[in-house]
């Protein structure tokens, strides 16, 4: 299907570092990025969608005008990329927007969500909103997530290969892409999130530069083993899951007094390569192509490439830079929607059927 319907894309990561924001027109499996924004959250506001993460008193009352105050970072995003693309707005058929997810609980009756107001998006920028991707597959007995891999699909899949397209935000997941076709997709465990966390905790910066700490720290093998006997790892797919799983006090359960925070640091690298590793075991992949803020993390990207034994790369190799391509997935998850493309893949989570997922939310 061709159209050059122009679409943005917002995305707040499990990471919280930031709104990633694009402008991307979809053609025949091509995706062209017109503008593309990254600014970080107030820090109270990051604070408190952080603590949304948990349950805490007054949640109600603490996630309404988070909701209200997201709405407006996004809405500030996407003014940003109009400017930046020099384009009038008008010309923008919609925006696909994920929202800050502060609970997911799959299941029977299981439930997802996400924070940012599409009423504050669409009457501050005028423009329609399509949000709330998760609900329909979830309803339809799926997971909701991840939801980034029909999109992995319709760029990135190869006729003659295995690819595994492996996102490293706060929580890991990955696509699988036999001979052009999604054949899976999972959340595998955490990846940046403990990282960050444990590195905030005891080196005061937000992330570890290039892994850079973790690199000089030692892997503690008693304690790998422990983490990695966590039920979430042995669990078949379909599955996904969050920082309100993996989180300081899981870890905390674990660790023994006298741990090196250095080593525990490298430890935690090592447990996100080790359990994407196997995780990807019976997949064997041909090729790994990686996005999100951990592809410009090297440490953790030679441990991938050691425990997989194939080299994992960037996907800016094949034209799209990482840090851009999970807020095209949802700038392309509304093309979908516009197109009635079914966004979710019952392959990878679970549901009973395919579905066009997202509500529209119109500015008048």
């Amino acid at each position: 299907m061709c159209s050059d319907s122009v679409f943005a894309g917002l995305m707040t990561g499990t990471s919280l570092d930031g709104v990633d924001a694009v402008l991307a027109r979809f053609t025949d499996h091509r995706v062209e990025l017109l503008a593309t924004h990254s600014a970080p959250l107030p820090a109270a506001l990051r604070d408190t969608l952080q603590t949304l993460t948990r349950p805490g008193a007054d949640e109600i009352d603490r996630a309404g005008p988070c909701h209200r105050a997201l709405g407006r970072e996004y809405a500030a995003a996407v003014q940003a990329l109009v400017a930046a693309a020099g384009i009038d707005p008008d010309t923008i058929t919609a925006i696909g927007c994920h929202g800050q997810t502060v609970r997911h609980r799959p299941g029977q009756d299981g439930f997802s969500l996400q924070l940012g107001c599409p009423d504050t998006l669409a009457t501050a920028t005028g423009l329609p909103v399509i949000s709330d991707f998760r609900n329909k597959d979830m309803v339809l007995g799926g997971q909701g997530a991840p939801l980034a891999p029909r999109f992995h699909e319709y760029l990135l899949a190869a006729p003659d290969a295995r690819v595994a397209v492996l996102n490293l935000g706060g929580i890991a997941n990955v696509s699988l892409l036999r001979e052009g076709t999604l054949i899976g997709g999972f959340d595998t465990g955490p990846a940046n999130t403990l990282l960050d966390l444990w590195h905030q905790r005891h080196q005061g910066r937000s992330y570890d530069a290039d892994g850079a700490w973790a690199a000089g720290g030692r892997v503690l093998p008693e304690l790998l083993e422990a983490l990695l006997q966590d039920p979430y790892f042995r669990q078949a797919p379909p599955k996904s899951t969050g920082r309100e799983y993996f989180h300081l006090d899981w870890l905390a359960g674990f660790l023994a007094d006298d741990a090196e925070p250095r080593d525990v640091q490298a430890t935690l690298a090592e447990l996100t390569a080790r359990s994407v590793a196997e995780a990807l075991a019976a997949f064997a992949p041909e090729r790994l192509l990686v996005c999100g803020g951990g592809a410009h993390n090297g440490d953790l990207m030679a441990r991938l490439s050691r425990c997989l034994g194939v080299s994992a790369e960037s996907t800016s190799v094949v034209g799209l830079a990482p840090d851009w391509v999970e807020a095209a997935a949802f700038a392309w998850l509304a093309w979908a929607w516009w197109h009635r493309v079914p966004g979710n893949a019952p392959a990878v989570t679970g549901a009973t059927r395919p579905a066009v997922l997202g509500r529209l939310t119109l500015p008048d």
